[in-house]
């Protein structure tokens, strides 16, 4: 015991080397996270492409799949991906060549696609030796230049080829395409913008450089999916997403009313949010209807062809589409938030979170740069060809001397250099000619080429001096684009639209998610309460549990709200659907919501928000409240009238009429107007009537016209009208005078 253990001695003890497992746990965890985050999960703000994205572009263009040529079977490109640039599953390149090629994901298709590339319900593309492709003008585009020198290139992982470190990226793809993807620590999610309308926001950044996001939203209004909807976010919010490079866009179906004559209508969706599965869409909405969640709505079906149409039925002419669609994009995908987190390797290296006009700057930046290194390349071949006309010239001036030389002479290139004066190149040009070239060889020829190359050369210096001339030119360039891509044509056309949401009211929405049915609340003396299913008259079959009894039932429906009252003034709002199943006893309401141990529940009924209450305490307090005012959201509640024990809130009664009667337990009864008691939301409220001890024992609000009546226990109804209750009208907090003869006893106006 104790003994340190060492491993087993293999003869080469000597180059066992104890690491501290904390340190190297953190080197290979941050070695594996760069690599992920620079080589696989982040796409380039320069080109838009992820590595395997720009790995595919480029074998398709060194194997020659041009737009204007035959397609190829992809699992020939495939392979030629993996073998030579991505040493990575197969099936990996596979599903991001496809995607590549997917209208529905991408919005501009880098690949063009022949065979089942998948759709838009999420099954998947054929094999890859059944489906076909080739590049696309986007690809094109994105690859123009690359053998001019454009951009840096790299080994491959085995060191037997190179690959672009970027791609010179003539089309705005990473703002045009969008990217999503989840590295180590970081995620980036990047939608689909339209290209007409980034080209136009770039040409406005050339000539403004310090254009602000809030301009340049003026050109970009938002996201353009390819598969359509409608962005319900405010300007305010897109503009601020874009200007942190962190957000989101709420997108919605787009639908419209078809007419089915005869007051008959149903809904038609023609456009889905982008990322949502039509089927598993479909399914989800089945599975609603079959719980009864959607009862406004009768039936959906699936009639799509190559274009979407899912019909939803109303369960009757008479519902409002509005309300339906609404209660839709509540409970379903047909309304989904799309997030903005333009996470992206700026300058190929540094991974940073970054503003929509940071991004169009590096891609600018970029293009520039693009165009001073193939201006550099072409100018490189200007003056290896001028050299060589050069010495061409000198030729043709000194034909037969140049012909004596070489029929003469045994080493005739030395010779010739010393007596022009001409380089090594321009040698080799001299006596690599063919002697058919001698008669085409005439000096009118050679002067006009070596004048177009000398005009040439000295407009690529110019340029290439000239700041402003570049930027020209790269807006030239991204105007050609921007013609390519114009709103006007197929591709170019704008897909998603931006509307505001409709002004639906909330409740109803709320009511059109619930199923309408009879229900009876039932609460008992100790605080359970249940809805049993439809209307019951008769309470008296209701069981308890031993030494509990009723307390209220009362008749609701399924879409109501309850409102329950507790002693302690506190108010708690139930939606009717939400109660406890009439199976057993019930729930106790201090379960379901936060309710304090030392308080009771007074009363319970259904809302009406157009109704108001006249809450008293035991001291014989009181104030009106209106029932919106009553409706609490939480569990918490809404602490209504401030009492503080002994006292307590003791009743709750209608408000109507003009007039107020309140009897003590002291039995005097005062009438007073009912304005004399202010409405509040929240208080202790005003005293009704004056008691030298005791307190309130019953109040009731009635019109003076109609006269005050009450029933005595033995179910007998008495009235005083006007007249007869001079003596107890006064104004309020007196005491009043003792109740009139036929009262009941027990001090209540209902026996």
């Amino acid at each position: 015991m104790g003994q340190e253990i060492l491993p087993p001695s293999g003869g080469d003890d000597d180059n066992i080397q104890p690491v501290d497992l904390k340190a190297a746990l953190e080197q290979r965890y941050l070695a594996y996270a760069l690599s992920t985050i620079m080589h696989r999960a982040l796409p380039d703000v320069r080109d838009g492409l992820k590595p395997v994205h720009r790995r595919i572009v480029y074998a398709m263009n060194e194997m020659g799949l041009r737009p204007n040529t035959a397609f190829r079977k992809c699992a020939k490109i495939v392979g030629e991906v993996m073998g030579n640039y991505h040493p990575h599953g197969d099936q990996s390149i596979y599903d991001a060549l496809a995607r590549l090629a997917q209208d529905f994901s991408q919005r501009y298709t880098l690949v063009n696609g022949q065979g089942n590339f998948g759709n838009i319900d999420g099954d998947s593309p054929a094999a890859m030796r059944y489906t076909e492709s080739k590049m696309t003008a986007v690809s094109e585009l994105l690859l123009e230049g690359i053998d001019q020198d454009a951009v840096d290139f790299r080994d491959t992982y085995d060191e037997s080829n190179t690959e672009p470190v970027v791609l010179p990226g003539a089309f705005p793809n990473l703002l045009a395409n969008g990217s999503s993807g989840i590295a180590v620590g970081m995620a980036t999610s990047i939608p689909s913008h339209n290209a007409h309308e980034l080209c136009d926001a770039a040409l406005h950044l050339i000539k403004h450089p310090d254009a602000t996001v809030e301009k340049l939203v003026e050109f970009i209004p938002g996201p353009d999916f390819p598969t359509g909807g409608i962005i319900i976010d405010s300007r305010d919010s897109i503009i601020e997403s874009y200007r942190t490079g962190r957000g989101g866009f709420r997108v919605r179906a787009k639908w419209q009313i078809e007419d089915l004559g005869r007051g008959g209508y149903q809904i038609v969706i023609t456009e889905i949010p982008f990322q949502v599965q039509k089927s598993r869409l479909i399914e989800k909405i089945a599975e609603l209807l079959i719980a009864r969640k959607l009862p406004l709505l009768e039936d959906i079906r699936d009639e799509s062809a190559e274009d979407i149409r899912v019909v939803l039925v109303p369960k009757t002419r008479s519902v409002d589409p509005t309300i339906l669609m609404e209660s839709m994009f509540k409970l379903t995908e047909l309304e989904s938030r799309f997030p903005l987190n333009m996470n992206v390797l700026s300058m190929g290296r540094i991974p940073r979170v970054m503003a929509l006009n940071d991004v169009l700057k590096e891609w600018l930046d970029h293009r520039r740069e693009v165009l001073q290194r193939r201006s550099r390349f072409r100018l490189a071949a200007i003056d290896r060809r001028l050299e060589i006309l050069g010495g061409l010239l000198v030729a043709y001036l000194n034909i037969d001397e140049v012909i004596r030389i070489i029929r003469e002479e045994d080493e005739p290139k030395p010779v010739m250099m010393a007596r022009w004066d001409l380089t090594d190149n321009q040698v080799e040009a001299i006596l690599n000619m063919r002697l058919r070239a001698l008669r085409k060889l005439e000096e009118f020829e050679i002067r006009k080429e070596f004048d177009e190359l000398t005009r040439e050369k000295g407009e690529i210096e110019a340029l290439l001096a000239s700041d402003d001339k570049q930027w020209q030119t790269v807006a030239w360039e991204i105007g050609e684009v921007k013609k390519k891509f114009a709103k006007a044509t197929e591709v170019g056309r704008r897909r998603t639209q931006f509307a505001d949401a409709p002004e639906a009211d909330e409740e109803a929405i709320q009511q059109a998610m619930i199923e309408k049915e009879p229900i009876t609340v039932v609460i008992s003396e100790k605080g359970w309460i249940r809805a049993l299913k439809g209307h019951i008259a008769d309470t008296a079959t209701l069981t308890f549990k031993e030494g509990d009894g009723l307390k209220l039932a009362f008749p609701a429906q399924t879409t109501d709200k309850i409102l329950i009252v507790t002693t302690g003034g506190k108010a708690f709002t139930l939606g009717g659907d939400k109660l406890p199943g009439g199976r057993g006893h019930g729930e106790p309401l201090r379960i379901i919501v936060d309710m304090d141990n030392d308080q009771a529940v007074l009363t319970a009924f259904v809302h009406d928000p157009a109704r108001k209450q006249l809450i008293v305490s035991t001291a014989g307090n009181g104030f009106v409240v209106a029932e919106a005012e009553l409706v609490a959201n939480t569990r918490k509640g809404k602490q209504i009238m401030n009492v503080a024990l002994p006292e307590e809130t003791q009743l709750l009664v209608p408000v109507g009429g003009d007039h107020v009667a309140v009897v003590g337990e002291n039995r005097k009864l005062l009438v007073f107007p009912l304005a004399q008691v202010p409405e509040m939301s929240r208080g202790k409220g005003v005293r009704l009537q004056r008691y030298k001890d005791g307190g309130i024992s019953d109040v009731r609000c009635f019109a003076i016209s109609d006269g005050l009546v009450w029933e005595d226990s033995a179910g007998r109804t008495f009235t005083k009208n006007k007249d007869e209750l001079a003596e107890w009208l006064s104004d309020r907090a007196t005491a009043g005078r003792t109740v009139p003869k036929g009262f009941p006893r027990s001090g209540k106006f209902a026996g």
